[in-house]
């Protein structure tokens, strides 16, 4: 039997609508991981991952496939190794420039860690181009432009589990411990479907990165009648076989892009088309436009059932009172004027036969209607994913018995994962005339079962909170209202001005924070620093005293040429640069990290042009143009490091350029402080040369260092001219 008549519409509810030659569901990430294994250590020419995370450490293969397997389990290991097997294979990593709210979750120096373990033709680049409070949410890997992978997987920490998902498992094992269950869903495809995603993720990478990704491979323009490629992973047989499907996407409102909202549009039309069976299962169900569009139909098919599954309970605060209060509100309204046997809004859990207890935790997107169509996709059922992240769902519709069949076995696998029983038995109790009773029904003793939530045990805030207009937004900063009522992002061109006004304002704040510490915190004073100093001379914790100061000094802006005179007054002209110069880089590293952390929130895109510029300019004089910097006093220490660290240099970078910058001058002021103290100590001829000769030791090097930079400025514009030249 087939049937064409899908309610897929090109610029409405989805961007393409497409056909997938294959397709297989990769249920938990055990066989996602496994699947992509296998897929990497096949590909011979093209490699692309985009993802909310990409994290080197993750081993995507445990126990006897690790141990059998001829290419590394460690992905950052396993794409090197398959970049140096093949110095022709291009390799592209695009992963959110995440925000500082998931800093501890997350990767640090991302990029960094790439390169340094990666050969050059892998390339890594953080997209930060996504508006402030969104996030890139699209998990995509696509091999050889032959196999792709899609849906709300990434590689990360605390994904990994196997489908049975034990209390305990040593192997779930992350950057805290261990982890509890966790459950998630992909999917990998094969066919005509492969190039519209292709073209998806170069698009996404022309937006962010300044090299230009290799095209399409005209001989993996898959036809529908192609066999099963290459890339396709071992021990995974498809599903689903020329099965009709629609890629959906939500872009937010970003620079010359225009917003798109097919997967809002999407899941509206699909539980229109519904009549007996809708299944759910969300990592967040907080969006109220959807309980309403859930309610309406289940009020106007008497038929209808709706099973909803996702977790138990919040992780932390801002989950809390923004998407499981909103999941109150989401209830209350799902269950409004209809019969509650119909409606299932579940946890899944478990108690073992040594009475363990663990919740699993829900992080898969997916949504059944009837036989005829299946999602599965990166969107939660939030207002950010409807309108604020990037997401993309892949919808699968029933288009052959055959795949009609594989719609329902996905939703009963499913189902009986959760709660615990043979698919057979599930198989049987969704054709009964209630299945949403019947499944929550006589349930085992020991083994997975499904619960209805009750979040008022968690929460008894309202669904329209402060926190959730942090952590569950709709839109930007800004927006305004269209024709229709509807709430879009849209450009404010005063939205830079305004941005760079509230950093000034920020800035001045802490600014006067600072001269208001110095003036009334008696122990911030130079005199205090040299008490403070004195008092380690000669101990063990004398090193450990001056990287104190240097680091509690960087953090409340005190200048470090007092810091500097200081410690050389105290420990001498050898070991006070030493010191000083350690304490220096301590200081510099740790206020680069914080401009690394609010650089990663957003503060490089409102500066525009401007600060783009002379971020590049930064950038491309490296070591040297850092170097100048620290030897000419045009700003202040920590904010240099802020700045650098908001930029585009690397650490490695930086650090060098301060040390040369600053080690020089540090001797000079080693000579100084030290001829201070000893003109108190014992005045002489001898020590009153010393202190003229470091003063002018001092200017020498801030001269020498002007004219350096006005060399080295002026050899790099020669050399980029000729260039030029050369190319005309």
């Amino acid at each position: 039997m087939s049937n064409s008549n899908s309610i897929f519409q090109q610029g409405e509810n989805c961007w393409v609508s497409s056909k997938a030659s294959f397709a297989a569901p990769l249920i938990d990430c055990a066989n996602y991981y496994k699947a992509l294994h296998s897929s990497i250590a096949k590909a011979k020419h093209s490699i692309f991952i985009v993802g909310w995370d990409i994290d080197s450490r993750i081993r995507l293969i445990r126990g006897e496939d690790e141990a059998n397997s001829e290419a590394p389990s460690v992905i950052s290991d396993l794409l090197a190794w398959k970049a140096e097997q093949n110095p022709e294979i291009n390799i592209y990593l695009l992963r959110w420039d995440s925000s500082l709210a998931f800093f501890a979750q997350r990767e640090m120096w991302a990029k960094e860690v790439w390169d340094e373990k990666t050969p050059d033709n892998v390339e890594t680049v953080l997209d930060d181009t996504i508006p402030m409070g969104g996030s890139q949410h699209q998990k995509i890997v696509i091999i050889d432009d032959e196999v792709v992978f899609s849906g709300g997987m990434d590689v990360s920490t605390n994904r990994w589990d196997t489908r049975d998902h034990p209390v305990e498992s040593s192997e779930r094992d992350g950057p805290d411990g261990e982890y509890g269950p966790l459950h998630d869903v992909q999917a990998v495809y094969s066919g005509p479907l492969v190039k519209d995603f292709a073209e998806l993720v170069r698009w996404r990478w022309l937006r962010v990165a300044e090299s230009q990704p290799i095209d399409i491979r005209e001989s993996a323009k898959n036809k529908l009648d192609d066999p099963l490629p290459d890339a396709w992973p071992e021990a995974y047989e498809p599903w689903f076989e020329n099965v009709e499907c629609a890629l959906a996407r939500t872009i937010p409102f970003m620079d010359e892009v225009e917003p798109v909202q097919e997967v809002r549009n999407m899941l509206l039309d699909l539980i229109s088309q519904a009549e007996r069976v809708i299944y759910i299962e969300n990592q967040f169900t907080s969006r109220q436009e959807i309980a309403e569009a859930l309610n309406s139909r289940l009020k106007a098919c008497p038929q209808l059932n709706v099973i909803i599954i996702s977790s138990y309970e919040p992780k932390g605060r801002f989950e809390c009172e923004a998407f499981w209060a909103s999941r109150i509100e989401f209830k209350k309204i799902l269950f409004q004027g209809v019969d509650s046997d119909r409606i299932i809004m579940s946890y899944s859990s478990i108690t073992d036969e040594q009475s363990r207890s663990a919740y699993k935790r829900i992080h898969s997107k997916v949504m059944t209607i009837d036989d005829q169509y299946l999602v599965i996709g990166s969107s939660n059922l939030s207002n950010r994913s409807m309108t604020l992240d990037t997401e993309i769902d892949t919808v699968l519709y029933g288009n052959t018995e055959h795949n009609q069949q594989n719609i329902i076995r996905m939703r009963d696998d499913l189902i009986a994962e959760h709660t615990g029983r043979e698919l057979a038995d599930t198989a049987q109790l969704m054709k009964s005339d209630t299945p949403a009773r019947s499944i929550i029904e006589n349930q085992r003793a020991h083994g997975y079962i499904l619960t209805q939530v009750n979040d008022e045990i968690f929460t008894d805030q309202p669904s329209d909170n402060l926190f959730r207009s942090f952590s569950d937004p709709e839109e930007p900063l800004i927006a305004m209202p269209t024709l229709d009522g509807q709430s879009l992002p849209v450009k404010n061109p005063r939205r830079r001005t305004i941005m760079i006004g509230i950093g000034l304002l920020v800035i001045a704040i802490l600014g006067g924070l600072m001269f208001w510490a110095s003036q009334s915190i008696s122990w911030l004073s130079a005199d205090s620093i040299n008490a403070f100093l004195e008092e380690s001379r000669g101990t063990y914790f004398a090193l450990p005293t001056v990287l104190l100061v240097y680091l509690v000094g960087g953090l409340l802006f005190f200048p470090v040429t007092v810091l500097s005179i200081a410690v050389a007054a105290v420990f001498g002209p050898i070991w006070g640069p030493i010191y000083g110069m350690l304490g220096a880089l301590l200081s510099s590293a740790s206020m680069f990290g914080i401009g690394k952390l609010l650089g990663n929130t957003g503060l490089k895109k409102v500066g525009g042009p401007k600060v783009e510029a002379v971020d590049q300019k930064l950038k491309s004089s490296g070591i040297v143009g850092v170097a100048a910097i620290r030897m000419l006093p045009i700003a202040p220490f920590s904010l240099v490091n802020l700045v650098a660290g908001i930029s585009s240099i690397g650490i490695f970078q930086f650090l060098m350029g301060t040390f040369l910058g600053m080690f020089p001058p540090m001797i000079a002021k080693g000579l100084v402080g030290d001829s201070i103290t000893q003109i108190f100590r014992n005045p002489s001829p001898q020590t009153i040369s010393y202190l003229v000769g470091g003063i002018v030791l001092w200017g020498l090097m801030i001269w020498g260092s002007q004219k350096f930079a006005r060399w080295y400025q002026e050899r790099k514009q020669k050399e980029k001219a000729k260039s030029e030249e050369c190319a005309a």
